[in-house]
């Protein structure tokens, strides 16, 4: 019964993309099969891994010719080269977003409530499991394909540094911050209010999100103790406010 099913079930007719007179096809039509390819490049090495998935795979799946695949994206660093761009490009979206909302608030909002909003988008987007998946599968090619890292680099920390440096070059336009080099202040930034969280989940070691929004607002403490200027500027708490260190 299963083996007669099986030799008579008819094969799912493949998607071609419409084509113009010449026989390519449509721009538009390119443009939606790109990104079916993508869409479901993403899903296999998310559910597959970079080892296990093929560019035949992925053919299959999105329903079109190997030959395609193949001529568009040349080999499967090239097409993981591709779904890590777009990957990337999402992942820096919401702290850009945050940033330019931060840019429009009013100034009577404090310094430290600014930056623990870009944190709680930084940790919202960088914890994520998909984000975590393709920060593994980045670790383990790095080795064997320098330019997956470079890329990595390049688009990923580089850009999310220069959007919050554009951030800090505002608060110090404003007199709110006191640093000399915002480039520099960004990366340490980024590294106290996320590095750590995002380390651990890319070790599988992931936190509870109340227990990182915790750490991101005393790392931002912390941040703006040094960078907030002189200490004349700083409100000191009372000497007999003094804390004591908890016991361990």
């Amino acid at each position: 019964m299963g083996l007669a099913a099986t030799k008579t079930r008819t094969a799912a007719p493949r998607r071609e993309a419409s084509k113009s007179r010449g026989g390519r096809p449509t721009k538009s039509a390119a443009i939606e099969r790109d990104q079916r390819l993508i869409e479901v490049a993403t899903r296999l090495f998310l559910d597959r891994g970079f080892d296990a998935t093929s560019l035949d795979a992925v053919a299959e799946a999105a329903r079109v010719s190997k030959p395609t695949v193949y001529s568009r994206y040349g080999d499967k660093r090239g097409l993981f080269t591709a779904v890590l761009r777009r990957e990337i490009a999402r992942w820096l979206a919401p702290l850009s977003a945050a940033a330019e909302t931060q840019l429009g608030s009013s100034s009577d909002i404090s310094v430290e409530r600014r930056l623990v909003e870009i944190g709680r988008e930084m940790l919202n987007f960088t914890t994520g499991p998909d984000a975590m998946a393709f920060s593994r599968m980045m670790t383990s090619q790095a080795i064997n394909f320098p330019d997956i890292a470079k890329l990595g680099k390049e688009e990923g920390w580089l850009k999310a540094v220069a959007t919050t440096a554009r951030f800090f070059d505002h608060l110090v336009a404003q007199g709110a911050l006191d640093v000399d080099d915002t480039t520099i202040a960004a990366e340490v930034f980024l590294d106290v209010v996320v590095g750590h969280t995002h380390r651990m989940a890319t070790f599988g070691t992931p936190m509870e999100l109340k227990a990182a929004e915790k750490r991101t607002r005393a790392a931002i403490k912390l941040f703006l103790a040094g960078a907030i200027g002189p200490a004349d500027r700083v409100q000191s708490a009372p000497k007999a406010a003094q804390r004591r260190r908890p016991s361990r």
